[in-house]
């Protein structure tokens, strides 16, 4: 077992559009008829999720479908909890600044969060956190328990 880590920072509008952070269904749409505009916007918007989702850092909306981003998305990989909580914790301690929040920026915050995260990560469990920049920005920061996954024993680790 180890962790993978993978960090997004990116517009919010960006992130709130959750067409483009699920996986697509695994059957397409059928064809729209030229005259059905719903149908075709159903189809159009099928063939971006097919198109976007395998190939863009946008943070999915199950942690562990991270596993199937491409391998350029993996800013780490630690075979012991610790060593993947000590990434997370410089993580959040490079963004904390511009956390949007005052609670976020708190002292013990960060140490709290890391503390947790490698206590989920030993029992094979996935860790995701999120927070609001000032401006208009996201920040995502997640390790994902690889080889196997709880959640989500079928995927593959993505380093192969």
């Amino acid at each position: 077992m180890h962790h993978h880590g993978y960090a997004w920072v990116g517009e919010k509008k960006a992130f709130d559009n959750e067409a483009l952070r699920r996986p697509p269904h695994p059957h397409p749409p059928p064809p729209a008829a030229k005259e059905d505009a719903a149908a075709q916007r159903l189809v159009d918007r099928y063939r971006e999720v097919v198109a976007e989702f395998g190939v863009t850092g946008l943070p999915p909306m199950q942690t562990a479908h991270w596993l199937m981003k491409p391998t350029g998305t993996v800013k780490g990989t630690w075979e012991e909890p610790e060593e993947a909580g000590e990434w997370l914790g410089l993580q959040l301690a490079e963004a904390a600044s511009r956390f949007a929040s005052g609670a976020d920026r708190e002292v013990i915050r960060p140490v709290l969060l890391v503390t947790a995260a490698v206590e989920r990560l030993a029992w094979g469990g996935d860790v995701s956190l999120g927070h609001y920049l000032n401006g208009t920005l996201f920040h995502s920061v997640a390790l994902v328990t690889c080889c196997p996954n709880r959640s989500s024993p079928e995927l593959r680790c993505p380093l192969g």
